[in-house]
């Protein structure tokens, strides 16, 4: 990484011209502690907003027609499906929704960190592209925690659907929604993925050409990642997640294929310089006489 396309570099450069690996290491932390910050900030906020959330989180389940649970029905979940087990789980479980909705509302600030610790390794030109970037990754994010909180009602209603007549299942309040909070990030945070992609084509990482040659395997990779990290393991929520995802993942092959062949041209018209004189051909050609001469 030049260290002349950095904005305010914090040390010497290398004799190399480099940034040293202790200045990469710094900054990464430095990036990482605001990012804990913000993460930090979002989960007060969320702890105050917790009842409100915990009631939109157990409204779909609540209300699925059929399900019934061993707790008593209430107002809020008819079916009586949510319960809860020790003395400390009502805390614990406050704090991690409270820290669940903290990730998602301080989105906005830790993708900025994210794109602000590639941004010194890109030209001055390129980093126009720092609010285009935080522009698509929140709505990319929130886009796929929505996604995950559409599918999750239907996804529980088919598994639970497998139960006999005569049974009855018991679902912890606790351990459900922290099933649920964690297919929500699983689904936000893979929407991302193709935006990482093009961040790292700006940082140089990879290529165009290195992407196109493995589309196959990145595409069968997409739906092992979709199989794995879903929650549930059905077929109809790994293919709501991998469907998507290998849209995006087209979608930023298609903007990498474009930023490389614009560098490209960019590099072929800046090594032309107009103070250079062009080369001169002194090959001597043959001159033919014309027909009818009087020589």
């Amino acid at each position: 990484m030049d260290t002349n396309r950095l904005d305010k570099p914090r040390t010497p450069a290398s004799p190399g011209g480099r940034m040293p690996l202790r200045e990469h290491l710094r900054e990464l932390r430095n990036r990482l502690a605001k990012a804990l910050l913000f993460v930090f900030l979002g989960t007060v906020a969320g702890w105050y907003l917790h009842p409100w959330l915990i009631t939109e989180l157990t409204g779909p389940s609540c209300h699925l027609p059929g399900l019934h649970g061993i707790a008593p029905a209430t107002s809020a979940c008819p079916n009586g499906l949510m319960v809860m087990q020790g003395v400390m789980t009502p805390l614990t479980f406050t704090f991690k929704v409270a820290l669940a909705a903290g990730v998602v509302i301080s989105s906005p600030f830790w993708s900025y960190q994210l794109w602000a610790f590639a941004a010194p390794g890109l030209h001055c030109h390129e980093k126009r592209y720092t609010l285009g970037f935080v522009a698509a990754a929140v709505p990319l994010f929130l886009s796929g925690a929505g996604l995950a909180y559409w599918v999750f009602p239907k996804a529980l209603r088919i598994l639970l659907g497998f139960t006999p007549g005569s049974f009855s299942n018991f679902l912890q309040g606790d351990q459900f929604l922290e099933f649920f909070i964690r297919m929500i990030l699983v689904f936000g945070i893979s929407f991302e993925m193709p935006l990482l992609l093009v961040l790292l084509n700006f940082a140089g990482v990879v290529s165009a050409g290195s992407l196109l040659a493995r589309w196959r395997t990145l595409v069968m990779l997409i739906f092992v990642f979709s199989a794995l990290a879903t929650p549930t393991g059905d077929p109809l929520t790994m293919m709501v997640l991998a469907v998507p995802m290998t849209a995006l993942f087209a979608v930023s092959l298609s903007v990498i294929v474009w930023r490389d062949r614009v560098r490209t041209r960019r590099a072929a018209s800046a090594a032309l310089s107009p103070d250079e004189a062009s080369s001169i051909d002194l090959t001597p050609s043959q001159i033919e006489v014309p027909v009818g001469s009087g020589d």
